[in-house]
């Protein structure tokens, strides 16, 4: 019997094969060979929710591809108040290339599944694959974009489409097709409603009563008090506003 070998994944480890990062994140950007050797220094690994994975101002030793589950970032005062700044979900790249302390606070939201790799195996990396730099690039470009976008749902959007934007994001990244062509979506809200209501700018009294709102308007069901189903996701998309909220493209293009 002949074995055919496929030339774009020989030599890939098989753990590799199935994995987001490689199909989508940053992983895409090296050929087998490199791929192989990054994966040599590589480490799988799960984490609990409230475990904090970066800390602010703390040393950079490793980096991370998010293989599953949602990472929260927070940024703090110098009083110790907390502001959530964003949300990374699979196949992101948790860590800041180039910079030798943290100057964000990441935690697991929910459980978190994390490929990481040494911090000196990926500027070795960097230094061997032009491409892979072009990606990280890219990757500050894309969050970059979707910062601006927010702050456009932050400082413009009414409480409703607040809500709404929240929702149909976590949907889009997390949320399980419970339909046809991904029409409708089912997921868990990663947040508490302190949580949610900390990211958005408004109260949590705001927050349960548009959920309560969008639930008796038949635009999402809600089973245990953090089971949501979205039965029409063109219906939730036009309780954002006028805009999409963020990742409404591939995490990198081309």
């Amino acid at each position: 019997m002949t074995v055919r070998h496929d030339i774009h994944s020989s030599g890939i480890p098989a753990y590799c094969l199935s994995c987001q990062a490689r199909r989508r994140g940053l992983c895409s950007a090296l050929d087998p060979d490199r791929l192989a050797k990054l994966a040599k220094t590589s480490s799988r690994h799960s984490v609990e929710p409230g475990v904090e994975l970066i800390g602010d101002a703390e040393a950079l030793n490793s980096y991370s591809n998010v293989l599953s589950g949602v990472v929260k970032l927070t940024k703090s005062l110098s009083d110790g108040r907390q502001q959530i700044v964003g949300l990374q979900f699979a196949p992101d790249f948790l860590g800041q290339p180039f910079k030798a302390k943290s100057a964000i606070h990441a935690e697991a939201a929910t459980t978190v599944s994390l490929c990481s790799f040494p911090k000196a195996a990926i500027e070795q990396m960097m230094k061997q694959s032009p491409e892979l730099e072009h990606r990280l690039l890219r990757q500050t470009l894309n969050e970059l974009d979707e910062a601006r976008e927010w702050m456009v749902t932050l400082g413009c959007k009414t409480a409703p489409e607040k809500v709404a934007s929240f929702l149909f994001m976590i949907a889009r990244n997390i949320g399980s097709s419970v339909g046809p062509a991904g029409r409708s979506a089912c997921f868990d809200l990663p947040l508490t409603r302190a949580d949610i209501s900390d990211f958005l700018g408004i109260t949590n009294e705001t927050v349960s009563r548009q959920l309560t709102r969008l639930r008796m308007d038949g635009v999402i069901r809600i089973e245990n008090n953090r089971r949501v189903t979205v039965d029409n996701m063109s219906r939730l998309e036009q309780r954002c506003g006028g805009r999409r909220p963020g990742r409404n493209r591939p995490l990198y293009e081309t």
